[in-house]
C-alpha cells in the first residue's frame, strides 16, 4: 500500500473545528482512495499555551489536547505525530518512526508548506505542495518574505484556480501552478435539509490570521474590510444573519457595529470548537451568508472557501461574495455570488423565496465539484502516485 505524509495544521489551530475539517477532508478522502495516510504537524516553542493562555510544556497545553482529541476521535492516533520545534521532540508518533516514515513515503501532501522537516522534504519522492492562500502565498514569496515556504517542492497545486490569468494579479513566480478543489468527503455530511430559510450563518475571524499586504503598489486587505461593506445588509434581508466570530478586544467598535445593525454574534469557541461541534452548527443553519478576504476579491483568484464546501455538502445554500469562481462553478442556485450589498440582498431574497431548491442544488454542487473521491484522484493522478 502506498504511504502519503499529509502535513497541516491542527494543534497550532486549536479549538478550530473547520480549519481541522480542511486537514482531516485530505486524510481521509486519500484513505477512501486505498493510501495509507499519516498526519504531521510541527508546532514552535511559543506558539502553545495552557487554558489561561500562560506559556506551558506542549503536553500540558490546549494545543495538544486539542490534537490528540481529533487525532483520536478519527482514528488515527497511531499514524500521527506532533513535532515540538522547541524540544527538538515528537508527541503521537516516536521520532524514530517518523525517520522511518520518511522514508517509507511515496507521497508528501504539505499545505501551506507546513511540514519543514528535511527529513521530509529531503527524502520523500514526490513532494507537493497545497496553496490555501492564494495571493498571501505568491505576493510573500516575490517580496522574500517569510510565510511562504515553497522550497523543496517538486509540484504546486493552488485553490486561487484563475491564477495565470491575464486579469489575476498573482505572479506564478514561474511555477506551474495546478488548480485543485476544496475536498470533503460527503459522507461526513450527511444533508440536513431545513424547511424554509430563516437563518444564514458563517464562522469567521474579523481580522484572520495575516495583515493586509501591499503588492504593486496595490494594498489588498483583510475580512474586516469587506465585512465592513455589508454592515446594512440585516436590516435588508429577511433571513437572520448571524456570525460565529473570533474578534479580537481591540476591535470592540467594529463589533460595536455590527450588533447594532442587527447581525448576531455568537463566540466561534461555544459553537465551533472541535469537528463535530463545526459539523452541527453548520447542519442547524438554513445556509451560509459569507464576505471573503479582500486578497481574494481583490485579485480575482478563484479562491473558493473550505467552508462554504462543507454548507454545500450538508444541503445549505451559499451566499457568498465572489472571488471570480463565479466563472468556475455553476451559480445561481445552491450557489450565489454577490459582489454588491444590492448583489447581496437580491441573493438572499431569491434563496429565501425557493429555499427547496436552492437547498436540493447546493448538495448537487458538492456532489459534483468537490467531493474526495473526483477531487484526489485527478490530484495522485496528476502527481502519477498510484494507491
Amino acid at each position: 500500500m502506498t504511504v502519503v505524509v499529509v502535513g497541516g495544521a491542527l494543534a497550532n489551530k486549536a479549538r478550530n473545528g473547520g480549519e481541522a475539517w480542511v486537514r482531516l477532508s485530505w486524510v481521509r478522502g486519500l484513505e477512501r482512495l486505498g493510501f495509507e495516510v499519516y498526519l504531521l504537524e510541527e508546532i514552535g516553542a511559543g506558539a502553545y499555551a495552557d487554558e489561561a493562555g500562560r506559556p506551558c510544556a506542549l503536553e500540558e497545553s490546549v494545543n495538544w489536547d486539542f490534537f490528540r482529541s481529533v487525532v483520536r476521535r478519527f482514528g488515527l492516533e497511531d499514524r500521527s505525530a506532533l513535532w515540538d520545534h522547541g524540544s527538538g521532540r515528537s508527541l503521537g508518533m516516536s521520532a524514530s518512526a517518523l525517520d522511518d516514515l520518511s522514508r517509507d513515503a511515496s507521497l508528501l501532501v504539505n499545505i501551506s508548506g507546513h511540514v519543514t522537516l528535511p527529513t521530509f522534504l529531503g527524502r520523500v519522492p514526490r513532494r507537493a505542495y497545497v496553496d490555501l492562500d492564494p495571493g498571501f502565498t505568491q505576493f510573500w514569496a516575490a517580496q522574500g518574505l517569510d510565510g511562504a515556504r515553497l522550497e523543496g517542492h517538486d509540484a504546486f497545486f493552488t485553490v486561487g484556480e484563475r491564477i495565470g490569468h491575464p486579469d489575476c494579479p498573482i505572479p506564478t513566480l514561474g511555477l506551474a501552478w495546478r488548480a485543485v478543489r476544496q475536498p470533503v468527503v460527503l459522507d461526513d455530511w450527511e444533508p440536513r435539509p431545513s424547511e424554509a430559510c430563516s437563518r444564514l450563518t458563517t464562522v469567521a475571524s474579523w481580522r484572520g490570521a495575516f495583515s493586509p499586504l501591499t503588492h504593486d503598489g496595490v494594498t489588498y486587505g483583510v475580512k474586516a474590510h469587506e465585512f465592513r461593506k455589508y454592515l446594512a445588509a440585516p436590516g435588508q434581508v429577511e433571513p437572520e444573519l448571524e456570525i460565529a466570530l473570533a474578534i479580537d478586544g481591540g476591535d470592540a467598535e467594529d463589533l460595536s457595529e455590527l450588533r447594532r445593525h442587527g447581525w448576531t454574534i455568537v463566540d466561534p469557541v461555544a459553537s465551533a470548537a472541535d469537528p463535530d461541534a463545526f459539523r452541527h452548527y453548520v447542519a442547524q443553519s438554513d445556509g451560509e451568508f459569507s464576505v471573503a478576504q479582500g486578497i481574494y476579491v481583490g485579485t480575482r483568484s478563484g479562491w473558493f472557501s473550505d467552508r462554504s464546501v462543507r454548507y454545500l455538502a450538508a444541503g445549505k445554500p451559499v451566499l457568498l461574495q465572489d472571488t471570480g469562481y463565479s466563472e468556475l462553478l455553476p451559480t445561481g442556485h445552491g450557489l450565489v455570488p454577490f459582489r454588491t450589498l444590492n448583489e447581496a440582498v437580491s441573493g438572499a431574497r431569491r434563496i429565501v423565496s425557493d429555499y427547496a431548491t436552492h437547498a436540493l442544488a447546493a448538495r448537487a454542487i458538492a456532489e459534483a465539484y468537490f467531493d474526495s473521491d473526483r477531487v484526489l484522484s485527478g490530484f495522485v493522478d496528476e502527481l502519477g502516485v498510484p494507491a
